[in-house]
This record gives structure tokens, sequence and C-alpha cells, in this order.
């Protein structure tokens, strides 16, 4: 595995390193410049050569000094405290969704049944604050306008949508959108895309 990498294996990756200290957040499943930092640090301190990438030396290494990562280990509901949810997310089915809190629950008649990390956009391009309702899903979307992708997007205003994001996935919060909600979690943004109907609302709120 090495920088560009995603998927389960990744995951574990990040969960075995954060057992021994060496990865500070949830696993997202994706190999960024944070996770190439921590293999760093780990091979570093075992007196391995330090590339970044996980040959089957340091992963031989990892695997033997770490557990099998338990299923919340693997996928804690979010790295952050979800909100309390908004009043206008405890009816029907809602993407809630906190700018506070940076985190978006999807809801079902007042109960949460799954949280994620998101992101916003900066102060020059925010996102917006209201009760909107998702009016188009493109799973394979790529912006017209930044040329970028954006696998999973629900459009709720304009083109301003709830999407995946690799950067962020790679660089957390030290970045930021043009606009759209960001989600981190290539799984969770998977079954809750699959999980939403056009029409559905969404919910943001400080």
């Amino acid at each position: 595995m090495a920088s560009g990498s995603e998927g389960k294996q990744v995951r574990e990756l990040q969960a075995r390193l954060r057992q021994i200290g060496h990865f500070d957040r949830s696993p997202t499943g994706y190999y960024g410049t944070v996770t190439v930092a921590a293999v760093r640090s780990f091979q570093g301190k075992r007196g391995l050569e330090r590339t970044g990438k996980t040959d089957t030396l340091t992963w031989q290494k990892l695997l033997g000094m770490t557990h099998e990562p338990t299923a919340a280990e693997l996928n804690p509901p979010t790295t952050r405290p979800v909100a309390e949810p908004d009043k206008r997310c405890l009816t029907g089915r809602v993407i809630c969704i906190s700018k506070n809190s940076r985190t978006l629950s999807w809801m079902i008649d007042g109960k949460v049944v799954s949280s994620m990390d998101v992101r916003f956009g900066s102060q020059y391009t925010p996102t917006r604050e209201g009760t909107f309702s998702v009016y188009w899903k493109s799973r394979h979307h790529v912006s017209t306008i930044y040329h970028t992708a954006m696998p999973y997007a629900m459009f709720f205003s304009g083109g301003q949508a709830v999407h995946y994001s690799s950067d962020f996935a790679a660089r957390g919060y030290n970045g930021a959108s043009h606009g759209c909600v960001n989600v981190r979690d290539e799984g969770k943004i998977a079954a809750l895309f699959a999980a939403v109907r056009t029409g559905d609302k969404v919910v943001i709120y400080k």
C-alpha cells in the first residue's frame, strides 16, 4: 500500500497504527499524507527505512504488534461528538448537518441511522444554511466548474451537494470545499447515497 491507495486494507492499516499511537484520527480508508506520515513514524521507531509505503516487512511488523481491529475501531461513528439534532430533523427522512459539530446524521423519524464527519465551504464560498431537499443524485459526478471528482453527489441547493472528498480524506480540516458538504469516509457516504431518495430533506444549521 502507498499514497493514493484506498479500501479495506488501508482502513485496517490506519486502525492498527492508531492502536499504537501513530495515527491520531478515525480510519478513513484513504492513504493520504497523514497516513504516509504515520507509516514513516512507525518505520522510524522500528528501525525500518522511512519510505511511508507499507511494504511486506512494515506490514508484518505492524501485525505482530497489534490486534485484529474491532468493528468499532475500523468504523468509529465519527471522530467528533454528534450534535443535538435541530428540531427540523426530527420528522421524516432527513440528512441533518451541524456546522458547529461538523457532523452529518442520517435520520429517519427522529432516529439516527448513521453519522459521519463533514467539512464545509470557506468564508468566500460558504455552504448555505436552511432547509432543502435532494433534487438530484449523481454517483460518478465531476464538477463542471472545478473539474474535480464529486463521487456520491446528492445535490440540495444549486451546485451545492453532499459528496465524498478524497481531499478531505487526505488533508482533513486543513482544506475546505467550494460550498459543498464534504464527507471523508467513503464507505459511509456510499451507504448514505444508496439509502437517500430524491426529495429527502436536507437541514443545515449552525
